[in-house]
């Protein structure tokens, strides 16, 4: 999982993240703690915690004291719906430019886009 160029709690951040939203980790659920996922990855826990604290900064998750790191109600639709606008900015708006700039309108994008959809 470990990537370059990325930082390794932002990793931790991400993984959780696709964990929630794929429905590994529902609403309430406990998360691994910072220990385990130090373990795991063979990081220091700080980086580990740092990662979570990401989250519970977002209120993706939340500290059940002395218990551990709970997923939040509504969690995976706010993430998704994060997920859906870095989606808007990092890739369609600048498919959407280009796409003018070499004169290509809606309907031939959507062509494109249904027959790309179709092979992959």
């Amino acid at each position: 999982m470990i990537e370059e160029g990325k930082p390794i709690f932002v990793q931790i951040a991400e993984q959780i993240e696709n964990d929630i939203i794929d429905g590994v980790y529902p609403p309430e659920t406990q998360v691994p703690s910072t220990n385990e996922f130090a373990a795991f990855y063979r990081i220091n826990p700080a980086t580990a915690g740092k990662g979570v604290n990401l989250l519970v900064d977002e209120g993706i998750l939340y500290k059940k004291r002395g218990i551990g790191m709970f997923v939040s109600d509504g969690a995976r639709e706010r993430l998704v719906a994060k997920r859906r606008d870095a989606f808007r900015d990092e890739y369609l708006r600048p498919l959407l430019a280009e796409a003018a700039k070499l004169g290509i309108g809606p309907d031939q994008l959507s062509q494109m886009i249904q027959k790309e959809g179709v092979s992959a």
